[in-house]
């Protein structure tokens, strides 16, 4: 059922965009109920981020054995992740979010604390291998790496793979130069 809501959200973002698309609409071209949907999203908003951008499941990625190349490899993780859903929509999803305080803290405490897990791991393997003294501000560090790529592709338009992943290498190497350049202050207690 999860697969088949996934791939019917997906479908119709590329048919209707996302002002085209509904519980209904989903409901009905995945063949299961409208409560189906809802016992696994509170609304249309957490429905689509889970099908087009991430879902709970992501992971950091591999163990590459330095920052740079980790977070190069995190970089091209969050284009492929961002690019899996058009532009226009993206920013769509992007608006309702940020319309509905209620969706946005929703998102918050689920999509995006798995985002957060993802960026502290490979900024602690960066410390445990000596190449930085502290795990620096996480909300800065993931707010450069996330907004970079989303200016990249919304208001610069650049989607194609190439340039996404010399992007990508390009602001994991400034943002692993700004790190070890200076001791980083650690994050803040939340």
């Amino acid at each position: 059922m999860d697969a088949a809501i996934v791939a019917a959200c997906r479908q119709l973002l590329a048919e209707a965009g996302y002002g085209g698309i509904t519980m209904d609409t989903v409901a009905a071209r995945a063949g299961v109920g409208k409560a189906a949907i809802y016992r696994r999203y509170a609304g249309k908003q957490e429905m689509v981020f889970a099908a087009a951008v991430h879902d709970l499941t992501i992971t950091a990625p591999a163990d590459s054995g330095s920052l740079r190349a980790d977070l190069t490899a995190l970089c091209a993780d969050i284009a492929a992740s961002l690019t899996t859903i058009p532009a226009p929509s993206l920013l769509g999803l992007l608006a309702d979010i940020t319309a509905d305080p209620a969706s946005a803290a929703r998102i918050q405490e689920a999509f995006v604390e798995t985002e957060r897990a993802c960026v502290t791991e490979v900024l602690e393997r960066a410390v445990r291998r000596g190449e930085l003294p502290a795990v620096p501000d996480l909300t800065a560090v993931h707010a450069l790496l996330t907004g970079s790529m989303l200016s990249w592709i919304l208001m610069l338009h650049r989607t194609d793979r190439r340039t996404l992943d010399e992007f990508a290498a390009a602001i994991a190497d400034l943002v692993t130069t700004t790190l070890t350049a200076r001791p980083p202050k650690p994050s803040p207690a939340e």
